[in-house]
């Protein structure tokens, strides 16, 4: 009978580990907000989002074909440098043509280049005629850092030390109680 609950509890723990180490290694956690973004990991492929933007608007360009250091430029925004994996934000210029189409170049350091398309909206952008006023509350918010923290990399290593911890003790107490050390009859 004790064998079959050690077996169990066994399994059930191997179980545990199995569901948890996924979360464990994952990296942060967060999937890609883009589609475009997710899939572009080929040598050459480059993205601005949004494809669509009115003048004196942000967008975002990124680089994930690039092993290296990339620039993208079009006559509408400043040259952009994009570091390996990262995204950077450019701003149209104000006087950009309403329904013009403009290529944004990017160049690879390793020589690899591509172009694409970017399309300046035709209507007018509403501004807002009424600013916001943010109150600061009076004093400090109490409430701990809740989601706003990811987990570190330290804190990995000891949840997963823990659980080692946990696995080769659970090992040690059904060793000990199949050998019949300790017993005394």
């Amino acid at each position: 009978m004790r064998a079959i609950r050690a077996a169990t509890t066994a399994l059930l723990g191997a179980a545990a580990l199995a569901l948890a180490a996924p979360a464990a290694l994952a990296a942060d956690g967060a999937p890609a907000t883009d589609r475009r973004v997710a899939r572009a990991k080929a040598p050459g492929d480059f993205v601005v989002s949004p494809s669509v933007v009115a003048p004196g608007g942000r967008l975002t360009l990124s680089a994930p074909g690039c092993a290296s250091t990339a620039t993208a430029t079009a006559g509408i925004f400043d040259t952009a440098t994009i570091a390996p994996g990262a995204t950077v934000t450019a701003t149209v210029d104000a006087d950009a043509k309403r329904g013009a189409v403009y290529t944004v170049l990017f160049n690879c350091t390793g020589g690899v280049q591509d172009t694409v398309a970017l399309t300046i909206s035709g209507a007018p952008t509403a501004t807002p005629t009424i600013s916001a006023t943010i109150l600061a509350p009076p004093r400090g918010v109490r409430g701990g850092l809740g989601g706003s923290m990811a987990p570190s990399t330290t804190e990995l290593a000891a949840g997963g030390a823990l659980v080692l911890a946990a696995a080769c003790g659970t090992a040690y107490v059904v060793r000990r109680r199949r050998s019949g050390a300790g017993r005394r009859h």
